[in-house]
C-alpha cells in the first residue's frame, strides 16, 4: 500500500520540540533535524512555554549526608516559567542538493527560590557555627588552665577569657614557667587567629540577603546543507556549522550553601562554533523516514566574574572553559495506513561529562579542605525517548498523540535543578489553513521523577518529590512540496 507523507499531513511535528523541552541537565530543545528532512520547500516559526513546579522540603540539619537528612522548612515552587522561539527555514536547490538555516535555544535555566528556608537569605547557620568554633576554642584554653572552668557561651566570655588566658601567661613567665607560658601562649595565638578570621568572614556573610536564582541562556544558528544519494535519493546525508551564544548568572544564597552563601557568578556573553551532521533514509510511499544526527559539544572560553564575600573576594575575573555538550537525536516515523502515523525518538545527552568550575569557587573549596569541585556538575548521562501517533481526521485536520521517558542526569542532583527526569504525555493537533499553510499546537504533561538535593560536596540540602510540570507549544509552518 502506498500513501505518501504528503497525504497524511499529520500533526505529529507539533510535538517535536515540546518532547524535548525541560529534558534533563539545561537541555530545552532538540536538533532542528526533523525540519530539515521534511519534503520541499519547509519554513516554521514556534513559541514555547514551560510551567513547571517544582517543591520540596530543606534539610532541618542544613547540610548533611543522605542517612542524616531529616526534612525541614517547605521550599515553594523554585522553578521559574519561562518562554522562547525557535524558528528556521529549508529548501532544495534540485532533486539532490538541500539547504537550510535554523534558530533554536538548547541550553537554558531558570531557578529563583523563595519563602523561609535554607535557600534564601542570610548564612546564620554557618554564622552560629564560626562562632560556636571560636567559643569552643577558648573553652579549652580556660580549661586547661582550670578545669572547672565555665564554657565560654558569649562575646563578653570570650573577652574575659582572652584576658584570663594573657595573665595566666604574664603570671606563669613571672615565675619561670616559660614552657609551660609558651604552650598557652601558642595557644591562645591560635585562637585569637581563627576568632580574627570568623569576624572576617562572618562581617561578610552577615551582609548576605536574598534568595538563591539561577538564569543560564544559549541560542543556536545551524546552517545545513544536504546531498541525497541512491537511485531513488532515499538517503540523505547533511551536516553543518553551529554558531553557539551563551551566557548566564548564578547567585547562592542561605544556609544550603554555607561559607559559600553569597556567592555570585556572572558568565559574559560568549560565542563559539561547533557543528552538526547526520544521515537520513527516506521512503515517502509508506510515509517512511528515520534520521540519526549528531550535534558536537562546544568549548566557550568565557569571562566568568565571581563574589566570594567569605573570602572577601568581589569582582574577580577569570577566564574559564564552559563545554556545552554533544547529542545524539534518532527521529523515525512510518505510515500505519493511509491517514495513520507512527513516530518515534530517543536522544542522547552525555551530562556526566558537563561541569562548570569557577575559579574562586573552587579554590576556596580546596582551601576549606573539600577538595576540587565544580559548582554544576552531573553524576549521569540522560536518555529520553518517545513513541506517538498521529491520525488524520480530515483534509484540514489531524490530531497527534505521544508518550516519552527521560532518565534525568543522576539523583541526587544539584540543588539548582532537582528533579530526576521525567514521565510524560501529550497532545497535538494540527490545521491546515492553506495547502501550504498550516498551524499547530500541543500541549505536553511531565511527571517528574522525585530526587534529593546535593551540594558540590556531596552533601544533602533538599528532598523535592511528586512534582510535574506543563509544556505548551504552537507552531506557524509554511510547505510547499
Amino acid at each position: 500500500m502506498s500513501f505518501k507523507i504528503s497525504s497524511l499531513a499529520l500533526a505529529v511535528a507539533t510535538l517535536s520540540t515540546v518532547s524535548i523541552a525541560n529534558a534533563a541537565g539545561l537541555d530545552r530543545s532538540t536538533q532542528p533535524s526533523w525540519a530539515f528532512t521534511e519534503e520541499g520547500t519547509f519554513a516554521y516559526v514556534e513559541h514555547i512555554a514551560i510551567d513547571p513546579t517544582i517543591e520540596g522540603k530543606d534539610n532541618k540539619n542544613v547540610a548533611t549526608t543522605d542517612a542524616n537528612f531529616t526534612a525541614g522548612r517547605n521550599v515553594p515552587d523554585m522553578a521559574d516559567d519561562y518562554q522562547f522561539l525557535n524558528f528556521g527555514a529549508k529548501a532544495d536547490v534540485n532533486d539532490t542538493v538541500s539547504i537550510g538555516a535554523f534558530f533554536d535555544q538548547p541550553w537554558a535555566a531558570d531557578v529563583e527560590f523563595s519563602g523561609d528556608n535554607n535557600f534564601v537569605g542570610t548564612p546564620t547557620a554557618i554564622i552560629a557555627s564560626n562562632t560556636a568554633t571560636v567559643y569552643s576554642g577558648a573553652t579549652q584554653l580556660l580549661q586547661a588552665i582550670n578545669p572547672n572552668a565555665t564554657a565560654v557561651t558569649s562575646a563578653a566570655d570570650y573577652t574575659n577569657a582572652v584576658n584570663t588566658v594573657q595573665n595566666t601567661i604574664n603570671y606563669l613567665n613571672s615565675v619561670g614557667q616559660t614552657t609551660q607560658a609558651t604552650a598557652l601562649a601558642d595557644g591562645l595565638t591560635a585562637l585569637q587567629t581563627g576568632a580574627a578570621k570568623a569576624s572576617f568572614v562572618n562581617n561578610n556573610l552577615s551582609q548576605v540577603t536574598g534568595a538563591t536564582n539561577v538564569s543560564i541562556s544559549s541560542q543556536n544558528f545551524t546552517g545545513l546543507l544536504a546531498v541525497k544519494l541512491g537511485e531513488k535519493k532515499n538517503i540523505q546525508i547533511y551536516g553543518g556549522p553551529t554558531i553557539q551564544r551563551l551566557e548566564g548568572d548564578v547567585h547562592l544564597r542561605g544556609n544550603a550553601y554555607g561559607a559559600a552563601s553569597g556567592y555570585d557568578a556572572s558568565i559574559a556573553r560568549n560565542t563559539d562554533y561547533g557543528w552538526m551532521a547526520g544521515i537520513a533514509y527516506l521512503k515517502p510511499e509508506i510515509a517512511l523516514k528515520a534520521a540519526l544526527t549528531y550535534r558536537s559539544e562546544i568549548d566557550h572560553d568565557v569571562t566568568m566574574t565571581e563574589n566570594l564575600p567569605a573570602l572577601g573576594a568581589i569582582g574577580v575575573s577569570n577566564e574559564i572553559t564552559i563545554t556545552t555538550p554533544k547529542s545524539v537525536n534518532l527521529d523515525f516515523q512510518t505510515g500505519i495506513n493511509p491517514t495513520t502515523l507512527l513516530t518515534a525518538k530517543a536522544r542522547w545527552v552525555p551530562w556526566s561529562d558537563f561541569a562548570i568550575k569557577p575559579k574562586i569557587f573552587n579554590a576556596a573549596a580546596i582551601a576549606s579542605g573539600n577538595g576540587d569541585l565544580n559548582l554544576v556538575d552531573y553524576s549521569k548521562d540522560a536518555w529520553t525517548a518517545e513513541v506517538g501517533l498521529g491520525k488524520k481526521l480530515s483534509p484540514q485536520l489531524a490530531i497527534s498523540g505521544a508518550v516519552g521517558y527521560d532518565s534525568g542526569a543522576g539523583n541526587p542532583i544539584t540543588s539548582l535543578g532537582p528533579v530526576e527526569g521525567n514521565w510524560n504525555v501529550g497532545l497535538g493537533a494540527k490545521y491546515n489553513l492553506t495547502p501550504e499553510w498550516a498551524v499547530s499546537g500541543g500541549v505536553k504533561y511531565l511527571m517528574f521523577g522525585d530526587a534529593k538535593a546535593n551540594l558540590p560536596d556531596g552533601s544533602i540540602v533538599g528532598d523535592f518529590k511528586d512534582n510535574d510540570g506543563w509544556v505548551y507549544g504552537v507552531r506557524l509552518s509554511y510547505q510547499k512540496k
